[in-house]
């Protein structure tokens, strides 16, 4: 059964969430529509709501030619765009200019620099500069040198390959942190055991979990080539400041970080630090702020490997639906509610 009223809220708003769970038609044109539909909006008594396209074409009203209610939605007509882009990136020996991809897929530079960008918060170019970057970190561990790998990843030399900024440099990322030293330590907290790493610049990974091992091992594949040092005395200063954190959500710290990822990742990221405790976002909400695309920001955030003081758990589904939180969604749910306590305290 639909709530019309709901269904109303969804047309006024043009709300793309919707778009499949219901259509509404206007009997003055005898047309269905999406609820996402860019056309006027039509008078409230006028309009009827169905559960599906099928339902309104047998109450004889026939399909919108603007927003296509039977076939892929404008969203989703977009995605498919996109993705045909980036695989033709993928694929190409050598990146295909703006032009050259647009008359590949066959439509204009300016609309598909525009939905490009909507989608993933980058240009093609700057796409395919960091899918460039994806290549090398994935060859330079099992490379002979830095050379062959920016070779085979695509770039024409080392320089760019250096120019590319990251906390590590290429030949550091070829041995996955060799020449590197991190501290760690673990404790135990309100949510099991935390793993606090750090290098000279700050903290780089911020790991829960249940089981010591799981959490060096985990830390280790992360900086497989990098000397791994236990440091319970030297970190306890940090440790105390994220557990009273936990403990205490309205304190929240201010320690220095040494965040590890790609250009978009780091976009997300400091965004998340901008969520004030007890609030949240949801995907749709910080992909509109950031230009890019809701399963991008979910991607970003499902990477992150610094938990708590980059605040990942206080992104939501929609509806304020738990979802995709690497440390499992139970802690998601705590965290949550400890912040939520703690503001209205």
């Amino acid at each position: 059964m639909l709530d019309t009223e709901r269904c109303w809220q969804a047309l006024c708003e043009r709300d793309a969430r919707f778009d499949g769970r219901f259509v509404f038609a206007v009997q003055s044109t005898g047309i269905f529509c999406r609820p996402s539909c860019p056309a006027r909006r039509p008078k409230r008594e006028g309009v009827t709501f169905h559960a599906n396209a099928e339902a309104a074409l047998a109450a004889g009203f026939r399909p919108c030619r603007r927003c296509s209610p039977q076939g892929q939605s404008p969203a989703e007509q977009l995605d498919a765009l996109v993705v045909a882009a980036c695989r033709l990136i993928d694929e190409a020996p050598q990146t295909p200019t703006l032009t050259q991809l647009a008359a590949r897929i066959g439509v204009s530079s300016s609309h598909l620099a525009r939905a490009f960008k909507a989608r993933t918060g980058l240009t093609p170019h700057a796409w395919a500069s960091a899918r460039r970057r994806e290549r090398l970190e994935e060859r330079l561990p099992g490379a002979d040198s830095v050379l062959s790998a920016a070779l085979d990843a695509g770039y024409s030399g080392t320089r760019g390959a250096y120019q590319a900024t990251a906390a590590m440099s290429p030949a550091q990322r070829r041995t996955r942190g060799a020449g590197e030293t991190l501290r760690y330590a673990i404790s135990s907290c309100p949510l099991g055991l935390l793993l606090v790493a750090g290098s000279q610049n700050g903290i780089c990974a911020l790991l829960f979990g249940d089981d010591e091992a799981a959490l060096q091992a985990e830390l280790a594949s992360r900086f497989a080539a990098a000397e791994l040092q236990r440091d319970q005395a030297g970190l306890g200063d940090w440790l105390e400041t994220i557990v009273t954190q936990l403990e205490e959500p309205a304190r929240a710290s201010s320690l220095p970080l040494d965040l590890r990822g790609t250009a978009f990742q780091l976009r997300v990221w400091q965004a998340l630090q901008q969520i004030p405790p007890g609030e949240t976002r949801r995907y749709a909400e910080l992909a509109q702020s950031l230009g890019s695309h809701a399963r991008a920001v979910a991607r970003a955030c499902a990477s992150n490997p610094v938990g708590l003081l980059v605040p990942c758990h206080r992104v939501v589904g929609a509806n304020q639906a738990l979802t995709g939180y690497r440390w499992d969604l139970e802690r998601k749910a705590a965290l949550l509610a400890a912040e939520k306590r703690h503001k209205g305290a």
